[in-house]
């Protein structure tokens, strides 16, 4: 065992993870330059695309240092806010963290909420300036800020390029010496810590572990702590590029099992994973994935609901953190209810469905789940507008908070202060990292953040700014339900829960847009924002007429007034009996309203 290292690295977006991560693989001759290519460990389309890490993977290197093989298990963890708790499992599984910053950008946001995840699972943290021979590298001064924000000595901090190459040896040979061996014996009982999960169409559910005490061995019959199931280990092994199967997995390895389980509620990621015969304890820090953005998803064409189910649960095989369930609207047919981690997790999965499984779907706003208390004292969670209680029986709503982490330059601190404190934030805390770097802290509720936030801020601050959410819990708001009515009739779909305060002006510019988006028709449309039976905004698209009197060339008035009047008598009976067809632009504009 002492000749283990478990690893991962840890940075803000684009810091240049994935890059290092390539050229440690590069450089320990793990991976033939045949099969070398840039990310080499993000396997998905998107995330090449997207230049970001969605899924955790591992994979271990092999590596000779002063005449001695050490075995190294490098975990790469995704760098973005959704995905923080596959980030804290990951880094549970390990004893050291490289800390990566960009010499160009110096330390962000999530730099340092990752480094707080990594010193709360006691760590050994690496720091590395990465990047260093860019143009508009800042060396000295990127050394500093990591001096004060960890509290290290400057021949600490190690020099590197991921692009060139540069520094590989010295992070290879810190990783070695600095970074404890894993503690653990393999007479314990097993424990094995979950960290991630794949889906493999052929072998059932991959499950990724580390071991912490113990030995799990082919053919053992293991069970899940928290879920009580039994499985039967068929193969397990270690990850190389590809899986290499073993006949044991020891103490303080990283390795897969396969064990062909097909469901993917059974496998949690953080889980304990133990022998049937002889359980461990359950590992301390396992969280049920809760999601904090709700949507609708359903399909274009109704007949294709079956369809869109079965890619949904293949989908859910692939990132178990999706949640779905079924739901019906008025305007959009049968679909379903989802729960994602964040926007960017919503996106992603979009996406997906789009380009995994060819299907096209409408999206409803996304919105977040509040607790509704009625008169009677019973607790109800509203996870869309159509279930909010009658606001007579409702004695108060509480919506999510979270604490929110921007750090800018001192330029834009007049911006932020205006956007955030427009969106109800509470500014909690402002303090100077250094004279040109500020970190504000605020309190804002999660409702705010969830439509346009993250963009906005990007343009305010002319991208200088970087930007790191947590949930904080359940506050007190006053929260109502705001309908749309086309001609009296409500249209479910674009209903919306919203503050009391921002609901006139929302209602408001939401006439105005459908107005613009709506096809004119034979009759007179009606729109109307409403809460409850009181009217906040109106708009009318006024009826398409022929023009009847065009036969009448001269003659008595009566006869105009006999071919008008036999008009309006037709368009007020078209009125009551013909719909209004909703374009897939109207549910788009709600998202995009500024």
């Amino acid at each position: 065992m002492k000749h283990i290292r478990n690893f991962c690295i840890i940075a803000h977006i684009d810091h240049g993870k994935s890059t290092l991560a390539d050229r440690l693989l590069e450089y320990t001759h793990t991976i033939g330059e045949r099969d070398m290519m840039n990310q080499v460990l993000d396997d998905m389309d998107l995330e090449r695309e997207k230049g970001i890490t969605i899924k955790s993977h591992a994979i271990q290197i092999d590596y000779k240092y002063k005449g001695v093989e050490y075995t190294l298990n490098l975990i790469d963890t995704p760098g973005h806010v959704d995905f923080s708790y596959e980030v804290s499992r990951a880094l549970a599984a390990c004893e050291g963290a490289l800390l990566l910053v960009d010499a160009s950008q110096g330390i962000q946001a999530q730099t340092i909420s990752n480094l707080y995840l990594a010193i709360e699972n006691d760590l050994e943290i690496i720091p590395v300036v990465n990047k260093i021979d860019m143009d508009g590298a800042m060396i000295p001064e990127v050394k500093d800020q990591m001096i004060d924000l960890i509290g290290c000595k400057e021949e600490e901090i190690l020099l590197a390029s991921g692009k060139s190459g540069i520094g590989i040896e010295e992070i290879l040979a810190a990783i070695i010496e600095r970074i404890p061996p894993p503690k653990g014996t393999e007479e314990a009982p097993l424990q094995a810590l979950i960290f991630d999960s794949v889906f493999n169409s052929f072998r059932g559910i991959i499950i990724y572990y580390k071991i912490l005490n113990g030995v799990i061995k082919k053919g053992d019959k293991v069970q899940f702590v928290s879920t009580g199931t039994e499985y039967i280990a068929d193969e397990v092994g270690v990850l190389k590029l590809k899986m290499t199967p073993k006949n044991e997995v020891k103490c303080g390895d990283v390795g897969y099992i396969i064990t062909g389980i097909k469901t993917a509620k059974d496998v949690k990621v953080g889980d304990t994973l133990t022998l049937a015969n002889n359980p461990g304890e359950m590992i301390q820090g396992f969280v049920e994935v809760k999601p904090m953005v709700f949507a609708g998803i359903f399909p274009v064409n109704t007949d294709e609901f079956e369809e869109l189910r079965d890619c949904m649960e293949k989908l859910q095989l692939n990132d178990a953190s999706l949640i779905f369930e079924l739901e019906t609207s008025q305007a959009l047919g049968f679909g379903f209810r989802c729960g994602f981690l964040g926007l960017l997790h919503m996106e992603i999965i979009q996406e997906r469905l789009e380009r995994e499984f060819n299907q096209t779907v409408i999206t409803t706003v996304p919105n977040v789940s509040f607790n509704a208390y009625t008169t009677k004292g019973d607790k109800i969670i509203v996870n869309n507008p159509a279930e909010m209680p009658d606001a007579t029986k409702i004695d108060r709503i509480e919506e999510p908070f979270i604490k929110a982490q921007i750090i800018t330059l001192p330029d834009y601190i007049g911006n932020i202060m205006t956007l955030c404190l427009g969106k109800r934030g509470i500014l909690i805390n402002q303090s100077y990292l250094t004279p040109t770097r500020v970190e504000l802290s605020f309190e804002m509720p999660l409702t705010e953040i969830v439509f346009d936030f993250y963009d906005k801020l990007k343009s305010q601050t002319r991208g200088y700014a970087s930007f790191d959410y947590s949930p904080i819990g359940m506050r007190e708001a006053d929260i109502v339900k705001m309908d749309i009515l086309l001609n009296a009739e409500k249209v479910d779909a674009l209903s919306a829960l919203i503050h009391r305060s921002r609901a006139t002006d929302f209602g408001r510019k939401l006439c105005e847009k459908l107005k613009e988006l709506l096809p004119r028709q034979q009759f007179l449309i009606v729109i109307q924002a409403a809460i409850g039976a009181k009217i906040i905004a109106r708009e009318n698209i006024s009826a398409m007429r022929k023009d009847v009197t065009a036969k009448c060339y001269g003659g008595d008035i009566s006869r105009k007034r006999k071919l008008l009047e036999k008009q309006k008598e037709g368009k007020k009976r078209m009125r009551q009996i013909g719909n209004v067809e909703i374009p897939q632009e109207a549910f788009l504009a709600v998202l995009k309203l500024d």
